[in-house]
């Protein structure tokens, strides 16, 4: 995973913004379309042994669509896909990441919570940012300096009332070590986890103001980078497992609400050093 400068981000030039952000939002449109009409509806999963990490055809179907516009409209640009692309280099000025289906089970089962995610990145984090939302038929975009809209409608984090949710996921093969003595602290601060099967939409939801804070102890760029996008625009405080400024750290993300950042960060990093956690 590539580690990335810490903020001030630097400009990108206008102009390549606002069509990167143009296109972003058309894909996610694309998308929420093509997954509303087929979540639950005889999708067939590859066969895997981990039933959290399918890729399904719509994946592919997604993941051909979005390549195909955005290698159209942006040549010199390289597209990284989870379903086919191990990791992510860092050698060129601007990658494009897209996760087509974040919350494959979720969306194979049809339940209804998975998302479209969609980033261009620089060296410094996000520059544009989308987050497809299809079964509440909302898109989340951002760019840099910016702010963030949802179906354009401007949204800013303050003010509002602390949420008493946290977000959490799985890792590929289960609970991240130390998840459950973090639950405990957080239930012990009156705070609920929720473990709801999209990261994307994990992050998403604090950027909303939905969720007080987001901790993913171990995850992709693409499972996160549109969402990072939308919470660095809304305002939110976004650290490493150190409690360090970072856009897309390399090991593990925390994503709060500024007024409740430390002491989320203070439970994960408990949760770390406790019975179970990695040594």
């Amino acid at each position: 995973m590539t580690v990335l400068s810490s903020r001030p981000a630097q400009p990108v030039d206008p102009g390549l913004v606002s069509i990167a952000l143009e296109i972003a939002g058309r894909l996610a449109n694309d998308a929420s379309d093509v997954i509303m009409a087929t979540a639950g509806r005889g999708a067939q999963p590859d066969d895997d042994p981990y039933p959290f990490d399918w890729v399904t055809d719509t994946d592919r179907t997604l993941e051909r669509h979005t390549r195909r516009v955005l290698t159209a409209e942006f040549p010199d640009i390289p597209v990284f896909c989870e379903d086919t692309d191990v990791d992510v280099p860092s050698d060129a000025e601007f990658r494009w990441v897209v996760d087509p289906v974040d919350g494959t089970a979720n969306y194979v089962a049809g339940v209804p919570w998975c998302a479209y995610s969609l980033a261009l990145v620089d060296r410094w984090g996000p520059v544009v940012g989308v987050v497809a939302d299809p079964y509440r038929a909302q898109i989340y975009a951002a760019a840099r300096g910016r702010g963030m809209r949802a179906n354009g409608t401007p949204v800013k984090l303050g003010g509002q009332p602390v949420s008493p949710i946290v977000c959490t996921e799985m890792t590929r093969t289960g609970p991240w070590p130390g998840m459950g003595e973090f639950i405990s602290r957080a239930a012990v601060s009156g705070s609920g986890v929720r473990v709801l099967g999209s990261k994307a939409l994990a992050v998403a939801q604090v950027a909303l103001g939905h969720a007080a804070a987001a901790v993913l102890d171990s995850y992709h760029e693409w499972d996160v980078a549109g969402a990072v996008a939308l919470a660095v625009e809304s305002g939110a405080a976004v650290l490493d497992r150190r409690g360090e400024d970072a856009s897309l750290p390399g090991d593990g993300l925390l994503v709060a609400l500024p007024e409740v950042a430390e002491e989320v960060l203070e439970w994960w990093q408990s949760s770390m050093a406790g019975p179970g956690a990695r040594g």
